[in-house]
């Protein structure tokens, strides 16, 4: 029912009331996935911070560091999400699944030349963080078993992506929430230890994050291939040096965006650092306590980015323009919704980390001030969603580069050091960057500067033809 629905108003929508429905519908699943990926960090923090502080701290920067992949890895699937939606929506289902197998073969270079990285350079590049020596240890141990075999998190970021960009954002939640129960259970087996398993502590929280990221894969790979629109064709896996170009031209200033941003979230995590493990500590709970408001701005970015992109293939700029506000205008009451509960129980949250009330008292003192800045992150999130749908990946690298390195990394040091604000003073650079950032997209949006529109593809020539007319009777039902 759910599939029919969808179709039709997406083929008609008759007003802003059916829109909302195809935005919701293809929201809530990214939104219930977001929240499975986020429970999956809760969960892990959680674990880990009764080992100790310290290895919060090693989890922490460990991820900070894994986060240079997951840009990588990332930029590849918004490529892909892209250029899957444009196809789809100009119908030719045919390019959409010969691209998705080449964004495939992609990340596996990509995952195995980070896996090599992390194989060769854990330690030094962990030390770039300077941290204290027992974090250290514990860090390169984690970064080794989970950063070495990369190539399952390359997988995992651009199948999900394929999946997504055909309009199917319901088999990405249900394998999230598969998988989030495997972790957890593998979590507390692993780390505690159980019946004749060793007690593994830090070592048990990486086993559990690859195992279950391995099963999360698999199951990614099979259910593309049971997609009528993507299923794999053997000629497909080979090379093709048009598609890799096309996804690496639109790939590469996502990557740049996120590649900038975690290059200045090093730099500004050692001034953090340099406040102590405690307010380390302190800032790596307060992250997995927000990140919870994250799933409603990244569900509807998602839904933006796919109708976005759907339209803007099928030459309907109108609607695109359409589907973008109203995603920004139900996002941002969310949220605000969100900051609100983030302002009053954060220190609540809390206690269920720590009982140290020096500790207690930061992270609800950095809660309070993500709170405020909600609403503008909800405009940042769907709007950079709305533009990358729109094929334009340059304007938010560019703007994420002024914010991360001129806003938020120079305040972090000025006020959380220099002024001597500590924890709040960080979080308030980090709310002032977000609020530069979102005002600037919308003024680029407003002045109708968000789209880069290009050529329509070229017929489907090459296609087998019995192939390519089951794929345009199917195309429409992916969502």
């Amino acid at each position: 029912m759910e599939k029919s629905i969808v179709k039709d108003q997406v083929l008609k929508p008759q007003n802003d009331r059916d829109r909302m429905k195809i935005i919701v519908i293809l929201a809530v699943p990214a939104v219930i996935e977001n929240f499975f990926q986020t429970l999956l960090g809760f969960v892990d923090t959680y674990f880990v911070s009764q080992i100790s502080l310290s290895a919060v701290s090693a989890v922490g920067i460990t991820n900070a560091v894994l986060a240079i992949y997951f840009a990588l890895f990332m930029a590849i699937g918004v490529a892909a999400n892209v250029r899957i939606a444009n196809f789809l929506g100009a119908n030719q289902p045919e390019k959409a699944r010969h691209i998705s197998q080449q964004s495939i073969l992609l990340a596996v270079l990509f995952g195995i030349l980070t896996g090599i990285a992390t194989w060769f350079f854990a330690e030094p590049l962990l030390q770039l963080m300077g941290i204290e020596d027992d974090v250290l240890e514990l860090g390169v141990l984690y970064f080794r078993i989970v950063g070495i075999p990369s190539v399952i998190m390359s997988l995992m970021f651009v199948m999900s992506a394929i999946l997504r960009g055909s309009g199917d954002t319901k088999t990405p939640m249900m394998i999230s929430f598969v998988i989030n129960g495997i972790n957890a259970l593998l979590d507390y087996v692993l780390i505690f230890g159980f019946l004749f398993i060793p007690e593994l502590g830090i070592v048990g929280a990486a086993i559990a994050t690859v195992v279950s990221r391995l099963i999360g894969s698999l199951a990614l790979f099979f259910y593309i291939n049971k997609n009528q629109v993507l299923a794999f064709r053997k000629d497909y896996w080979k090379l093709d040096k048009d598609h890799l170009l096309e996804l690496s031209s639109l790939g590469a200033p996502a990557a740049g965006e996120r590649l900038v941003m975690r290059a200045g979230q090093i730099v500004y995590f050692g001034f953090v650092v340099a406040l102590g493990t405690n307010a380390f500590a302190a800032h790596q709970i307060a992250g997995n306590v927000e990140v919870f408001s994250y799933m409603i701005g990244y569900g509807f970015a998602t839904a933006a980015t796919i109708l976005v992109g759907q339209q803007i293939g099928a030459g309907n700029l109108d609607e695109a323009r359409k589907y973008a506000k109203l995603s920004i205008q139900f996002t941002v009451f969310c949220m605000t919704l969100l900051g609100a509960v983030l302002f009053f129980f954060g220190e609540w949250a809390a206690a269920f980390f720590t009982n140290d009330p020096a500790v207690i008292s930061d992270i609800g003192t950095a809660l309070k001030i993500s709170g405020v800045f909600q609403p503008f992150l909800a405009v940042l999130l769907v709007l950079t969603g709305s533009f990358q749908g729109a094929n334009n990946t340059k304007f938010p690298m560019y703007l994420t580069a002024v914010g991360m390195w001129a806003v938020r990394t120079v305040l972090v040091y000025l006020l959380g050091i220099r002024l001597g604000f500590g924890l709040a003073g960080v979080w308030i650079a980090i709310g002032i960057d977000i609020a530069f950032r979102s005002v600037v997209l919308v003024i680029q949006f407003q002045r109708g500067q968000w789209m880069t529109l290009e050529k329509a593809p070229e017929p489907e020539a090459q296609c087998h033809p019995q192939t390519n007319k089951e794929n345009m009777s199917t195309n429409s039902n992916n969502y």
